[in-house]
């Protein structure tokens, strides 16, 4: 039987190609994404160890180590040197360009330093820094030059002043509007945990419930450091985190100091590098220092301690390979269906010869056996190549990578393992045998007198029982109600549980659709071409073929019917998401874009800085920008709650206002005698519309007397983002004589090109002499519009492979139905149809099949992706749902396409059989 199996495989070859192709596809992507998964853990842990540079030791604790803990480490015999790892954030400064700089301290040997000198040198006193070599060639730097860092300084109040905006209360909790910005009012920890880092410094202590706090703030506070090198990161040990500059111990260690209010503790460190003597014991020096610790310390190499925090990173688990063996999983499914619809054909083509041998003494499990022996060796042949072609294709990747400079550490060459090897070929070769197994069964069932019989063209058994109904049927009806309860818990807030109780109606749903697509996906196939292809005999034939064998139609239709509706509904999640997501932007923001120069003094304090002329006649010149409004601002204070709270008041044109905002609400109703309150603001210090406030100029460090007349004003709250306060420009000119024009509202022409118009904006004002802070909705939208078309591209690219593979099995339908076809399409060439019309009809039978299965994909990948958005996105407001027309139109255009495509070898095999001859065969 081996050798009858392998001569039906070698007539049959062209038949397996296409099982082989859609298997070697799966595989390959299986592989690749294993290999993928490998590579990506291990720049993890090599970025992490690059941190450690040349240490020997890493000395952790979880409590943290302090400073006689440090002492007690660089004491130890054997050590010849010790340097707490130490990362902190730090705004950066040089003319009108800021960012956030995470900076480390210099270290005390070389063999800690993690990074390469490219210009210059590290620094080696106070007021001199190194920065990486793209930091300082984004700001326009060179060696000699000054730069600004920003930093916080605890300022205690003076004694018996009333606390500012923000500023802790003499019970020594912050007071209710929490009004010290989000970067001013950061610790340094915070700060450098914010920016990616765990694993520098251990929080200071907080005082004791009931101990009373000292009363005061955060005030920001310049240093002018100059440039003393510049810096390459080889290894890409500060990947994570942008890159990192270097700063004097001796600057890091005062400023550190200067930031902790008074009464916490001293700074500890969760590690400690450890540099030992030439020929010391390393395991004695870990034994000695984990003992005179104690406690939770631990003493690790470098590449130890990388793996652990590695781990900890992704809570132990590698969450890309999961997420990305997903997408595996589900081309491999679309493969077991072409496969399994191949075998079936193939059954039914050699029913003649599988009925000879059993005339001739084969028992059913021979019979049996050679299918699966033949599924075996197809899985096996074709795996082997996918794995082969996926290995190919990370190498490809790992080269281009390398040649990017991408500043991290890829290794050269892909390393091979034994589960990226074994793996794919065990499942491709499973996923082979399991779909052989019902045609195995049906091979079982063939009587020998049919041997006898004439060769009628085969056809397989268009029946499916009441067990796949009634399965069917439950779990479409159970998996809707789940969808529809996940979506009823997601409006009620219940985000999670409605995003479990969706998920899980959605898969019970789809997979009770393809269980009971036998009873109707063939139906509709042929009824939608008796529909659209009118009365002509080719068109007739294509949809009465579509019936001929509603096993086959289904699967096929099915294979695709899944890639479609994964894309679909990720697009229609997408867009949805990003619609809801532009709303409650616009409601947050009264502008698409805002400049200004206080920015990050939305709180009031500081001496207003105007906006220059210019700056808004540059803004009105770029393109994309419809409309520029400017507002005046000064600081304001007004008496709540027995205290008078610093505001930042700013002056509008209430017409202009209202053209520019998306949200109309956000400035409904400013008019002279009127102030708009943000409803943030409003809910802090309980302010209502109606509620009569009295705005006063604040006394500011350059004006101690600042000209004006106090406004009783009525309260209106808005949805209005920010903090800072609204009224006309006569009103706040009343209050403060001479506000300055420190603000300008910008609104785009089109809000979908913020993504463009944007950073055009930002170049644009690059070159002004003051920082201008810009903010609003447009720059968020423009954000995060790049983050949801980046996953969603990789997400529509990965399941593309099915959509690939599903097309593979119309390709490959139509090729078997060619063969099965041969006497009846010789003899309609007998009776006058011509060469091109069944080229045609078969043309019209693969747009048939990948036309309805793309279009229901469409309907129900929609459905999904709208019960989706309504479940995960209910807790951030309203969601509105959305259609994504341009990719749905896309997929349905190239399903069809791909159809048409589809049979054009089919087509011309036929087309080319002589009448004579096809009707000569048996």
């Amino acid at each position: 039987m081996v050798r009858l199996t392998l001569a039906q495989m070698r007539r049959s070859i062209g038949r397996l190609s296409a099982a082989g192709i859609a298997i070697l596809i799966g595989t390959a992507f299986l592989t690749a994404t294993l290999l993928a998964g490998t590579v990506i853990n291990r720049i993890t842990t090599d970025s992490i160890a690059a941190q450690f540079a040349d240490s020997d030791l890493v000395v952790a604790n979880g409590a943290g180590i302090d400073e006689a803990g440090l002492e007690e480490i660089r004491g130890t015999e054997g050590v010849e040197a010790a340097d707490p790892q130490v990362m902190r954030a730090f705004e950066l400064v040089s003319g009108s360009k800021r960012t956030y700089q995470v900076v480390v301290p210099t270290a005390s040997d070389p063999r800690f330093e993690a990074q390469e000198v490219v210009e210059g040198a590290m620094p080696a006193r106070s007021g001199e820094i190194a920065l990486p070599s793209d930091v300082a060639e984004r700001f326009g730097l060179a060696l000699g030059d000054t730069v600004t860092v920003v930093r916080s300084v605890w300022t205690p109040s003076a004694e018996g002043a009333a606390p500012e905006a923000g500023a802790p209360t003499e019970e020594g909790a912050p007071s209710e509007d929490a009004t010290a910005p989000a970067d001013t009012a950061t610790t340094p920890d915070e700060a450098a945990a914010s920016a990616g880092e765990g694993g520098d410094a251990a929080p200071a202590d907080e005082p004791a419930p009931d101990e009373e706090a000292p009363a005061g703030t955060f005030v920001d506070t310049n240093e002018k450091l100059t440039l003393v090198g510049t810096l390459d990161d080889p290894m890409g040990a500060y990947a994570q985190v942008g890159g990192a500059g270097v700063l004097s111990n001796e600057d890091l260690t005062v400023w550190e100091a200067e930031s902790f209010v008074p009464g916490d503790s001293a700074t500890s460190y969760n590690a400690v590098l450890v540099a030992l003597a030439p020929g010391t014991d390393l395991e004695a020096v870990r034994s000695t220092v984990t003992g005179s610790l104690g406690g939770d310390t631990k003493v690790w190499t470098s590449a130890e301690y990388a793996k652990d925090q590695a781990a900890q990173m992704t809570g132990g688990e590698d969450v890309f390979t999961y997420v990305i063996l997903t997408f595996a999983a589900i081309a491999l499914l679309v493969a077991a269906l072409v496969i399994a619809n191949t075998f079936q054909v193939l059954v039914a083509q050699r029913t003649r010869t599988l009925a000879l041998l059993r005339c001739v003494g084969a028992d059913r499990k021979q019979l049996a056996r050679s299918v699966l022996l033949e599924a075996v060796i197809l899985g096996l042949v074709a795996s082997v190549a996918g794995i082969l072609f996926g290995i190919g294709l990370v190498q490809l990747a790992l080269t281009v990578a390398g040649s990017m400079d991408l500043g991290i550490p890829l290794p050269s060459v892909v390393q091979v393992t034994a589960v990226a090897v074994l793996v794919p070929l065990l499942v491709g070769t499973v996923v082979t045998l399991v779909a052989s197994f019902s045609p195995a069964r049906a091979a079982t069932r063939v009587a020998p007198l049919a041997a006898l019989r004439p060769s009628d063209a085969p056809t397989l058994s268009s029946g499916a029982g009441r067990v796949r109904l009634a399965i069917s049927s439950i779990l479409v009806v159970g998996g809707a109600g789940l969808l529809v309860l996940g979506v009823l818990l997601g409006q009620q807030g219940s985000a999670e549980a409605g995003l479990l109780a969706a998920t899980a109606g959605g898969a019970a749903s789809f997979v009770g659709v393809l269980v009971g697509a036998i009873f109707w996906l063939p139906k509709v196939v042929s009824l939608v071409g008796k529909v659209l292809t009118g009365s002509g005999s080719t068109a007739k034939l294509a949809a009465a073929n579509t019936l001929r064998n509603p096993r086959r139609t289904a699967a096929t239709s099915t294979a695709l019917l899944i890639g479609v509706t994964l894309v679909a509904m990720m697009s229609t999640g997408a867009v949805s998401a990003r619609m809801s997501m532009n709303n409650e932007l616009d409601g947050r923001y009264p502008v698409d874009v805002s400049l200004a120069t206080d920015g990050y003094d939305e709180y009031g304090g500081n001496q207003p800085v105007e906006l220059p002329q210019s700056t808004i006649a540059t803004a009105e010149k770029v393109d994309g920008v419809e409309s520029v409004v400017p507002l005046t601002a000064t600081s304001v204070t007004v008496p709540l709650d027995g205290n008078d709270i610093t505001f930042l008041a700013r002056g509008v044109d209430p017409g202009a206002a209202t053209a520019l905002s998306r949200d109309k609400k956000a400035v409904e109703g400013l008019a002279p005698g009127t102030v708009v309150v943000p409803a943030g603001v409003a809910e802090s210090w309980d302010i209502s519309t109606g509620d009569q406030l009295v705005l006063t100029a604040a006394p500011l460090p350059e004006d101690a007397n600042p000209e004006g007349t106090p406004a009783t004003l009525e309260a209106l709250v808005t949805p209005m983002g920010g903090r800072a306060l609204l009224v006309t420009p006569q009103t706040l000119e009343g209050v403060a004589t001479g506000a300055p024009v420190t603000t300008a509202w910008v609104g785009l022409a089109d809000v979908n090109d913020a993504a463009s118009v944007v950073p055009a904006l930002q170049d644009a004002l690059a070159d002004s002499d003051l920082p201008i802070d810009v903010t609003g909705a447009a720059v968020e939208r423009a954000m995060y519009q790049k983050v949801v078309d980046t996953i969603l591209g990789v997400i529509v690219g990965l399941l593309a492979v099915a959509v690939v593979i599903a097309l593979i099995g119309v390709a490959n339908t139509l090729s078997l139905s060619v063969i099965e076809r041969r006497r009846e399409s010789a003899t309609l060439r007998a009776i006058g149809l011509s060469r091109s019309q069944l080229r045609w009809m078969l043309a019209i039978e693969g747009m048939l099949i990948a036309g309805v299965g793309a279009v229901l994909g469409i309907l129900l990948g929609i459905l999904y992706g709208w019960a989706g958005a309504s479940a995960a996105l209910a807790v951030m407001g309203d969601v509105t749902l959305a259609v994504p027309w341009r990719d749905v139109a896309l997929v349905l255009v190239v399903a069809l396409v791909a159809g048409l495509l589809a049979s054009v070898i089919p087509g011309r095999s036929a087309a080319r059989t002589s009448p004579v001859e096809a009707l000569a065969v048996d």
